[in-house]
């Protein structure tokens, strides 16, 4: 009997340190160290480059069960900024982002898989001008550990192609955007 509760209890431990492995996190957009990024080809002859500057996200990650990594990520559209006031205004427009009626896009994973090399896949469903695409970011792990606020942090960093066509953009000449995504979370 006594070994029986001896096994419980250390079946219950290990349980309790793979359920403590799992954390949740909430994307540091008040200190700026979270960060979307576009870049996209203009006319042909240079590239634009860009980010949107307002929004917001959760992750969960568990560094000993990738699978069960999930995040979301909220964009204000309206907040696209390109350096440039007018072609920003023109970007808000109908001919591409559509803000007054599609003032928000969101991604929401379905799927995390380690790859050989130690990156990331992270498949999910993206929201962009009223229509959802499944997309894949590959993303890589910068690190994770103690802040010097006594907090603990996550940070990730991950690119993917999309093309604006497949999601209903008037100014179809503009194609492929490559989005960049630099998370950093707090653990809450």
């Amino acid at each position: 009997m006594k070994k029986l509760t001896l096994s419980l209890v250390g079946l219950l431990a290990l349980t309790a340190s793979q359920v403590a492995t799992a954390a949740d996190y909430v994307l540091d957009i008040k200190g700026a160290h979270a960060f979307i990024n576009f870049k996209a080809s203009h006319l042909g002859y240079s590239l634009l480059t860009g980010r949107f500057n307002k929004f917001d996200g959760k992750f969960t990650y568990d560094a000993d069960n990738i699978g069960a990594t999930k995040i979301t990520v909220n964009i204000d559209a309206t907040s696209i900024d390109s350096n440039h006031s007018e072609r920003d205004k023109h970007l808000r427009g109908s001919d591409f982002l559509a803000v007054e009626e599609f003032p928000t896009a969101k991604f929401v994973s379905t799927k995390v898989t380690e790859t050989a090399d130690g990156k990331l896949e992270v498949a999910g469903d993206f929201t962009l001008h009223g229509v959802t695409k499944n997309i894949v970011i590959d993303a890589t792990k910068i690190g994770e550990g103690k802040d010097p606020w006594g907090g603990y942090r996550a940070g990730f960093a991950g690119t993917t192609t999309i093309d604006v066509n497949d999601f209903g953009f008037k100014a179809a000449w503009v194609g492929k955007v490559e989005l960049e995504l630099l998370i950093e979370g707090i653990k809450q």
